[in-house]
């Protein structure tokens, strides 16, 4: 574990139990994750278990990620439920970081206070600076970036994070509203991909992120990082469709702008969910939001001039780890 950064932890009031077991949940547009770790003496964690459930909060109703609806809230409930199940089976204590589709939501008190009396489960919601912090600190537990200078991408459902970090030390967190399940709903409604519907979205990205251009306009990048869904996503695709040999972790993992060019013409010309499922390495659940993950993607790659991108096979739910022993040890101090 790389601890070099200086960094202040949460506010959130957070008590561990005496065996040092942690479970972080992640309550994200697109899916929720858990990750349940056990902390060492050196500060490190040991992983003991970890959770994925599709769930697509606020794509439903409402204009963009504007309303969780009633179904969204009963299936978030019965996630968390098992969630914490599986948390008081390990004996850990439970911290769970909500991002972009409930800080957006104009009900998010109201999915708040159920998910409260239903599993007694409280969320922390954080803002999308706060949510890029996080994910660099789980991005630098899973590649030393202590003497480089870098810049780390985390496409998600509802919104997309920047960071760039030198020698450890970030120095920009932004987060955009681009995510996968945003645009989908804004562009692809039925996910039915159209030339001109295409074509909007990547201008669309392109406007969004000229800012985060215009911040990192200068800087020396020594490295690209990139975790989570759209990213993950392409990368095994590339390994697929690149026939390239089977890893057990996609940690380091890495894919060149050539690469993504290729599996995103595969995924674009192909118009239909049915139609992109039969890609090798097409996960089942992603066919139909995949297209405008990769637009975000390659508009990204396109706008930075990135040749080449590294994996982390860490990112926001170990962030709230790191973060958690963080506010851990700076309380015992």
């Amino acid at each position: 574990m790389f601890m070099k950064l200086q960094a202040k932890s949460s506010e959130t009031e957070f008590e561990m139990k005496t065996n040092n077991r942690i479970a972080a949940i992640d309550i994200g547009t697109n899916s929720f994750h858990l990750v349940i770790v056990e902390v060492q003496p050196d500060g490190s964690f040991k992983l003991l278990d970890k959770q994925r459930e599709v769930i697509r909060l606020g794509s439903h109703k409402g204009e963009d990620l504007s309303l969780i609806s009633e179904g969204e809230i009963e299936k978030a409930i019965d996630i968390l439920k098992n969630y914490k199940m599986l948390a008081e089976h390990y004996g850990a204590s439970i911290r769970a970081v909500a991002t972009s589709a409930v800080r957006e939501a104009d009900n998010k008190d109201k999915f708040i206070k159920a998910v409260k009396e239903k599993t007694h489960i409280e969320i922390e919601v954080v803002d999308g600076r706060t949510e890029a912090k996080l994910i660099f600190y789980g991005i630098m537990n899973a590649i030393d970036v202590s003497d480089k200078n870098v810049l780390c991408l985390d496409i998600g459902g509802g919104s997309s994070e920047f960071i760039y970090a030198e020698k450890g030390n970030p120095l920009i967190t932004e987060s955009v509203k681009i995510g996968a399940v945003r645009l989908s709903k804004k562009f692809f409604p039925d996910f039915i991909l159209k030339k001109e519907a295409v074509e909007a979205c990547h201008s669309y990205v392109e406007a969004q992120i000229s800012y985060i251009k215009y911040l990192i306009e200068g800087k020396k990048i020594e490295q690209v990082i990139g975790a989570s869904g759209t990213i993950v996503a392409a990368a095994i695709l590339v390994q697929e469709l690149f026939n390239k040999p089977k890893r057990k972790s996609i940690n380091k993992l890495s894919f060149t702008a050539e690469e993504l060019n290729f599996v995103y013409k595969e995924v674009i010309g192909r118009k239909t969910p049915a139609e992109r499922v039969s890609l090798p390495g097409m996960e089942l659940k992603r066919a139909d939001i995949i297209p405008a993950g990769l637009i975000i993607l390659k508009t990204i790659f396109d706008v930075f001039e990135i040749k080449h991108i590294t994996l982390s096979e860490y990112a926001l739910r170990e962030g709230i780890i790191y973060d958690t022993i963080l506010k851990l040890t700076s309380a015992k101090n």
